[in-house]
């Protein structure tokens, strides 16, 4: 069986559903973890789903997808526009990542318009909700040469 996808959550996105529902959605961050699930599926491939509201957290499991995961997709929540850290354990897995966000980070404060980690990842999904995870699933997927079910 292929390596599994990690996908990274960081802070306050287990407040899913209950903060800012009117720029996060409603959804928990189990209905995201489901969502993905289900829609890796589909493509034959398994998910380690992960949150963390601590940096050097997220750069273990990082460096842990280095050996461990086919691919990453990471929302690195507040962390996009603040973390060398994080850009750097990217850098160096070497293994194809997509960034996403549930809101559009480009309607939003200008603060928010610059991501530390964009340059290494393959893409960047963002504005679609729980959405925007489910199509870094199938980016993922067709970069990896997964078939679908």
């Amino acid at each position: 069986m292929a390596k599994p996808i990690y996908v990274l959550n960081g802070p306050n996105l287990n407040l899913l559903g209950q903060r800012e529902p009117e720029v996060y959605g409603h959804a928990t961050l189990d209905d995201v973890r489901d969502r993905v699930t289900t829609r890796a599926k589909d493509f034959g491939l398994a998910i380690e789903f992960l949150q963390s509201n601590k940096e050097g957290q997220l750069v273990d499991w990082i460096q842990d997808a280095r050996t461990e995961a086919g691919g990453l997709i990471i929302n690195a929540g507040a962390y996009t526009h603040t973390s060398v850290a994080i850009l750097d354990a990217l850098l160096a897995a070497d293994i194809p990542c997509v960034e996403v966000h549930l809101s559009n980070i480009f309607q939003r404060e200008e603060f928010r318009h610059h991501s530390y980690i964009s340059s290494a990842c393959v893409g960047v999904i963002c504005g679609f909700g729980v959405k925007s995870y489910e199509l870094a699933v199938e980016a993922l997927a067709e970069r990896l040469g997964a078939d679908r079910d």
